[in-house]
């Protein structure tokens, strides 16, 4: 199989698991929290996630060896009308991306799993995947820069923060009770706002590609994800939060 076969493979997987995903996401977002359908639809997410970013990875790498096979119809275009313009959003920011959604998962999947056993959320895969996102992040704005794409260092920086939040609640040496679900929130919702943006602005070029480095497609998720992470962690804060609890059978 040539690159661009493998391209077309990998991206139909991608859209398969992403699609499952971001319909899964709703309901442990607005559903009760805690409840055997937060369970069952959260973990659906988490393994979703992981496969779309992993398929993520396969599609930018692809991009990274032939940008002009696996985009043919971009050659031409005002916007993307360079290997290297390509490479550099097709490839590195997708890359950088699919990071972060991996990222976001398995530490969200993390908090929740350890609650308050936290230093089990120092686990290897949770260490070393804060040291990649920094890399790609780091990666993004060079080549971002090289490119002349504002968009690629503007949005590395959402990297840079993750990684810094993460560490910071990892090696903490005293978390409090509640921070454990603060964190779990923050990172499965963040993985919800980087796989929204990815399918939101690289779908856009397929069907207006003008519109794919819009402020306004990137920003919306965003806007959104973080609105969600606020509102919640807020009623958690307040004491509002009424997690799902079974109630005891009677005799």
């Amino acid at each position: 199989m040539s690159v661009a076969d493998l391209f077309h493979l990998f991206v139909a997987c991608h859209i398969v698991t992403g699609s499952v995903g971001l319909v899964a996401f709703w309901v442990p977002v607005g559903g009760r929290k805690g409840g055997p359908t937060h369970g069952r639809f959260g973990m659906l997410f988490i393994q979703t996630m992981l496969a779309t970013g992993g398929f993520a990875v396969l599609i930018s790498l692809c991009t990274l060896a032939d940008p002009i096979g696996t985009h043919p119809h971009l050659l031409h275009h005002e916007l993307f009308g360079s290997a290297q313009s390509i490479r550099a959003i097709f490839g590195w920011m997708m890359l950088y991306l699919a990071i972060l959604t991996v990222n976001l998962a398995w530490y969200g999947y993390q908090c929740i799993r350890n609650k308050r056993a936290y230093k089990k959320n120092r686990e290897w895969r949770n260490v070393a995947l804060q040291g990649l996102l920094g890399v790609a992040a780091l990666n993004c704005l060079v080549q971002g820069a090289l490119a002349g794409q504002v968009l690629m260092i503007g949005i590395s920086f959402v990297g840079f923060a993750t990684v810094a939040t993460n560490l910071y609640f990892l090696y903490k040496p005293k978390p409090g009770p509640k921070e454990w679900l603060l964190e779990h929130i923050k990172g499965l919702v963040g993985a919800g706002i980087s796989v929204y943006t990815a399918f939101f602005a690289f779908g856009a070029v397929r069907l207006l590609p003008e519109a794919a480095l819009t402020p306004a497609l990137w920003s919306a998720p965003l806007i959104v994800g973080v609105s969600l992470i606020i509102y919640h962690r807020r009623r958690i804060e307040r004491g509002t939060f009424r997690p799902f609890r079974r109630t005891p059978k009677t005799a």
